[in-house]
């Protein structure tokens, strides 16, 4: 039987492997596994496996001022800079049902810093305590930036509840982590074109 030697740095990593395995098995359970499907996908257990690589060639004629993809299906974000070089790819919320889903082209046509939050008459009707109108802060809805797109009520925004990264917990719109949508903003200029695929 083979011997193998106990060294400090052996000692130092199977400790942390330790101590990282809670962590690692409340992460397996993040995703939730019984969502009802989006279209005709069904939804992937862990947001991180179903990226898939985007070329924005299959999407946009022209880079123009930059083109953002969101695709539902992988929840992803994907933004190609106008310059040809720059592109990021960030996890995302969908929305929660295909009803609440508008796919096609649109474009960013207004972007706010700490935006404030208006519940549509639907969200209302569903649930009559939210507020009528949320000044941005704490706590909103749509965290720290929203872009706005030229479908009336459909955003690009952040949120404060990180839980719903990764999952299709929206009523349309496509949220990221406060983090992310503060690198991508000053990125997205008026006029982005956008795809949600």
């Amino acid at each position: 039987m083979p011997q193998f030697p106990i060294t400090r740095r052996g000692t130092l990593l199977g400790a942390v492997s330790f101590l990282a395995t809670p962590a690692l098995v409340r992460a397996q359970d993040a995703f939730p596994s019984n969502e009802p499907e989006i279209e005709t996908k069904i939804p992937v257990k862990r947001n991180i496996s179903a990226f898939r690589q985007q070329h924005w060639q299959d999407h946009f004629d022209t880079l123009g001022t930059g083109c953002l993809l969101a695709d539902i299906n992988s929840r992803a974000v994907h933004y190609w800079g106008p310059d040809g070089q720059t592109y990021r790819l960030f996890p995302s919320s969908v929305p929660m049902s295909e009803d609440l889903t508008k796919r096609g082209y649109s474009k960013v046509v207004r972007k706010a810093e700490n935006p404030s939050w208006t519940p549509t008459a639907s969200m209302r009707e569903n649930d009559p305590n939210l507020p009528l109108r949320m000044d941005g802060g704490p706590g909103n809805p749509l965290g720290t930036r929203a872009m706005y797109l030229d479908w009336p009520a459909y955003l690009v925004h952040g949120t404060h509840d990180t839980r719903k990264i990764g999952r299709q917990s929206s009523s349309g719109c496509i949220g990221l982590y406060n983090e992310h949508v503060e690198a991508l903003y000053p990125l997205v200029k008026i006029g982005t074109q956008v795809r949600l695929l």
